[in-house]
């Protein structure tokens, strides 16, 4: 997913970095153990955001515009989370179809 959104951000307005390199500040102890879990992003105020909001976030910023933030309201949130989580627990078996030709530097 990494490699889709770099790929995708031609402004360059995304960092990233695996959440083990990541630096102090804005990493922190509670962070780096939700990094375990999920995808997170740290906005240019300082808001974290994690799993499938941070998904949506960058979405909106690489092209998706207003139907990411449509899906941002509740109860379309909710589903992206649900299906946010059902996509991380079941990322060895989606990996057989999705993303073959990403990875992640």
């Amino acid at each position: 997913m990494v490699a889709w959104a770099r790929r995708k951000d031609t402004q360059r307005v995304f960092q990233s970095a695996p959440y083990q390199e990541a630096p102090t500040p804005p990493m922190t102890s509670d962070i780096f153990k939700a990094c375990e879990r999920a995808v997170h992003v740290v906005t240019n105020d300082g808001r974290v955001l994690k799993a499938g909001r941070a998904t949506l976030f960058v979405l909106e910023r690489v092209g998706w515009g207003w139907f990411a933030r449509l899906l941002s309201y509740p109860p379309l949130v909710w589903l992206v989370e649900i299906g946010y989580w059902i996509f991380a627990h079941g990322r060895s078996f989606f990996a057989l179809f999705m993303f073959r030709g990403d990875k992640d530097d």
